[in-house]
């Protein structure tokens, strides 16, 4: 009788550690887009919308260097005319976090005033897209 005892309790502990387990792990999802060209901006913002839509919980940070950043400058557009900062402004509410390339605005001459106030400007936007995946686990998507 002990013994049936011992291992109910012990499947018992065995499963709520295993559910545990992978609600951590749910919760733990985290991934870095990566832009660099703009012309994909339009898809990458879909799919952050659709990947939140599935995974609420996911930590999404989109990266964007070279003419990719171009999305991110106050007054861009879509090629259907639509102003990218709508979209920006909705993902940033849920969560999802911008980051632009310094060595791609100084590169390119554009003054930070124009990157949207969603965006943070991070030193090197491929520094920090390594970053993202070898020290916090981030998993890499190029749309």
């Amino acid at each position: 009788m002990f013994r049936r005892c011992f291992a109910a309790v012990l499947l018992a502990l065995f499963s709520c550690t295993a559910a545990s387990a992978a609600q951590a792990d749910a919760r733990a999802e985290k991934v870095v887009y990566h832009v660099n060209d703009a012309n994909n901006a339009t898809a990458a913002l879909r799919n952050i919308r659709n990947h939140l839509d599935a995974s609420p919980q996911a930590t999404i940070v989109l990266v964007a260097h070279g003419p990719g950043i171009d999305f991110l400058l106050d007054g861009a557009i879509a090629k259907d005319g639509t102003p990218y900062d709508v979209a920006v402004r909705e993902l940033a509410r849920r969560g999802v976090g911008f980051r632009v390339c310094n060595n791609t605005l100084e590169g390119r001459k554009i003054d930070r005033q124009r990157v949207l106030p969603e965006a943070v400007i991070v030193p090197s936007g491929v520094a920090e897209v390594t970053r993202l995946q070898a020290q916090e686990g981030y998993v890499y998507i190029k749309p």
